[in-house]
Parts: structure tokens; sequence; C-alpha cells
């Protein structure tokens, strides 16, 4: 697995590489995570950064190309372009406890994932980020991007997605738990 964009155009897999880059890319614009923008007096853009990884079947064959673009969260600013980072996570105990439920009513569990999580929240604080290696506007090359949505590796993305996730099941007619925040009824 490429660690580098470069590294991932020129190996044997360049153009699979490029093509989930480029699917990668495409969905965020379609998602409007960001912004095209000058950056503001004051402001500093994040860095970001391209991560790869392969998928692959039960008989280790691949799969799947991805490439996912993440912000580098460790630039950002207290008091700029963060505030608060908090998010609840399920506690170990709670877990057992729902298996072992589970085990003594021989009930069925089923889980699931959501797709691109963080994309689906907004966010609160003020974000820019620099525009990703091999998509920068030939326009606007020094533009940045203003974040709409949380991206991943931001430091408040966990608590975005708290927030809209919260929400969402509160609306539905779920209640959080006293004891595990995490756990809807």
């Amino acid at each position: 697995v490429p660690e580098t964009v470069e590294e991932a155009l020129n190996s044997n897999y360049g153009k699979e590489w490029w093509k989930a880059m480029q699917a990668e890319y495409d969905a965020l614009l379609e998602n409007c995570t960001w912004e095209l923008t000058e950056l503001p007096a004051g402001q500093k853009a994040v860095s970001n950064k391209w991560v790869f990884a392969l998928k692959r079947n039960e008989h280790n064959e691949i799969e799947r190309f991805k490439a996912r673009l993440v912000a580098k969260g460790c630039s950002q600013k207290y008091g700029l372009n963060y505030t608060e980072t908090f998010s609840p996570v399920v506690r170990y105990e709670t877990i057992r406890m729902i298996f072992a439920i589970a085990a003594e009513y021989e009930l069925y569990l089923h889980q699931m994932d959501v797709s691109s999580a963080y994309l689906n929240s907004e966010l609160d604080d003020e974000v820019y980020m620099k525009q990703p290696a091999k998509f920068v506007d030939s326009q606007f090359p020094h533009h940045v991007l203003r974040l709409r949505k949380a991206l991943y590796g931001l430091k408040q993305s966990g608590r975005q997605w708290n927030f809209k996730l919260d929400k969402i099941l509160k609306g539905i007619g779920f209640q959080s738990c006293n004891s595990d925040p995490c756990v809807y009824i």
C-alpha cells in the first residue's frame, strides 16, 4: 500500500489508485464538503493527506482500491479552528452486556456501518484546508477550501458526527441511557 500520492501514481497500479482518488474527490464534491475561497486574514489552512488502502476478498485478491482524503488535524489551533473535541464512546462493559443478553435470550444482533460517517455532519467551526495534491484548481491555485462538513482527521469530527447521530436517533423516538450515552433505547 503506497504512503504518498507519488508512490501510488508511479506504481504498477497507478491507474487504479488515480481512479480511487478521483472517486473520493468526486464524492466529496457531491457531498458539498467545502467551498473554494481565499484564506481570510488571521486564518491558517490545515494540511491534508491522501491515505490509501487495499480491500481484499477472502482469497486475498485485490477487490478494490481505496483512497481517502484526510485533514491533518495536528495543524489545527485551539480557539482558532476548533474549540471542543469531546465525544462519548461506548463502554466495553456495555458491549459485553449486550452480547450476554443476546446469548441468554437467543436474540439476533445486527450491526451496520455508516459510509463516510463524518461527512454527514456539518462543522460549527470555521476551518480552512489546503487544496489536495493533484486536485488544485488551475484557475485559483492559491485559494483554500472552507470546510462545510466534518472531514476525517479534524479534531472535532467525532464530536460533530455524535451530534448529528444523536439528533437523528432522538428525532425518531430513541432515548440515550443515563449509564452509557452511546446506547439508545
